[in-house]
């Protein structure tokens, strides 16, 4: 597991095998990922795929761009996907004045062609002293040219056409399993504002080792528990100190979104899974998805080492921070 970027600014994960790379979401800019990668001494090269938890800018905001730089597949559950195009093609309004003047030069121009437009008796144009064509309207002209099918099979003018143009798309089902390369992965559903958030249990066979994203989730619900058993490798989220968003400059909005049961894990709520839900199998404990504005890191440590300082048995595990601005040394296992 190699932790690119974890934070409320951006979020991004390396998970890999001896066979397959993936990586879990997209949230920092193409070239800001490029470089974490080259940093971490990732290949960019080598990834397999890209998996999306949800559609947050923070976990999609350089996506696209990606995909269409390496040319592989991006799997989503199917309602994230659906949401996130939506977030990627906007729709567009229009003011009452500025339809009415859209109608007019509508008008005006259909006035203007019928007024050039010349048709012999056999019914096929011909050119006249006030055109300046041949052969069809310029409106034909138009059509015939952006039906040109070798137009789209250049990526940069897809792109610009479609901005949420991607190489493949593969959807998933949270509880259910599927396969890239010789990894397998179960995703889980998280409860979070989002279309179909999910988590990721990862698993490679031949190396019998098994890790987790946890992320993005008001509490810990019942799934997300016995997901999260017989883990070696775990990045859980711990976004806020309860004082500090008490007492910090978000709207009073914001702060019931954040503390809400679809909002984000407190470091006491994190905390209370290690103390009394959580088996106690990872060797790492990775705290991510830490908020600038509302935590501390070494407050979001604490609170995690004194609940396993709690169970004795816990002891062996290691407690690590994500970070927000350099990506986390690679765990190996």
């Amino acid at each position: 597991m190699t932790v690119l970027a974890s934070g409320s600014k951006g979020n991004s994960t390396v998970i890999a095998s001896a066979q397959t790379r993936v990586l879990v979401d997209a949230g920092l800019s193409c070239r800001e990922l490029m470089k974490r990668m080259k940093m971490a001494g990732e290949d960019p090269c080598a990834l397999d795929a890209i998996l999306i938890t949800h559609e947050h800018v923070d976990h999609v905001a350089g996506l696209s761009v990606l995909a269409r730089k390496l040319r592989i597949p991006v799997y989503f559950s199917e309602p994230t996907h659906r949401a996130w195009m939506r977030q990627m093609t906007p729709r567009t309004t229009m003011t009452y004045a500025k339809w009415l003047d859209h109608v007019q030069k509508e008008k005006e121009a259909r006035a203007a062609q019928e007024a050039v437009e010349t048709i012999d008796p056999v019914g096929a144009p011909f050119m006249t002293a006030s055109s300046s064509w041949v052969g069809g309207s310029p409106i034909a002209l138009q059509l015939a040219a952006s039906a040109d099918p070798q137009e789209d099979d250049i990526p940069e003018v897809a792109a610009k056409r479609d901005p949420a143009s991607l190489p493949a798309v593969e959807y998933f089902q949270p509880g259910t399993s599927f396969r890239i390369g010789d990894l397998t992965i179960a995703p889980f559903t998280t409860p979070h504002d989002a279309a179909d958030p999910c988590g990721f249990v990862f698993e490679s066979a031949t190396e019998s080792v098994r890790m987790a994203i946890a992320t993005d989730l008001g509490y810990v619900p019942p799934n997300v528990r016995a997901a999260l058993q017989r883990i070696d490798v775990l990045l859980l989220e711990s976004n806020h100190d309860l004082e500090m968003l008490k007492d910090g400059p978000y709207p009073w909005a914001v702060k019931q979104r954040v503390l809400s049961r679809v909002g984000h894990l407190s470091n006491h709520a994190t905390a209370e899974f290690l103390a009394r839900d959580y088996d106690g199998s990872a060797t790492y404990i990775v705290l991510g998805h830490l908020s600038e504005t509302n935590n501390v890191p070494e407050l979001a440590l604490l609170a995690a080492e004194e609940a396993i300082r709690e169970r004795g048995k816990l002891l062996g595990n290691r407690v690590l921070l994500a970070h927000q601005a350099e990506p986390l040394a690679s765990i190996c296992l």
